[in-house]
């Protein structure tokens, strides 16, 4: 399955590794840290037009890219599925 982050940027969901809501998240120094140290690694793909709302952390292939997007992480989360799927169990 795919999960589109917007600006046509689309990646596997089973290479999401987490999404975070970058309001929240960004108030903690480890985060800001670690969101820094990814930018200056040129691992940060910024697919947001606009004020962006959360950030999505993807492994493939042994390689870490974080997406930051203007879509809320509530929203990417119920695109996966992720929620849906809980409710079997």
């Amino acid at each position: 399955m795919y999960l589109h982050l917007g600006q046509n940027i689309v990646v596997r969901t089973a290479c999401v590794v987490g999404i975070f809501d970058i309001e929240n998240t960004s108030m903690s120094r480890l985060t800001r840290s670690y969101l820094a140290q990814a930018e200056k690694s040129g691992r940060v793909v910024n697919v947001s037009s606009e004020l962006p709302k959360s950030f999505i952390v993807c492994e493939e292939d042994r390689k870490i890219t974080v997406y930051i997007s203007q879509i809320s992480p509530a929203t990417l989360r119920k695109r996966t599925g992720f929620i849906a799927g809980l409710s079997h169990f």
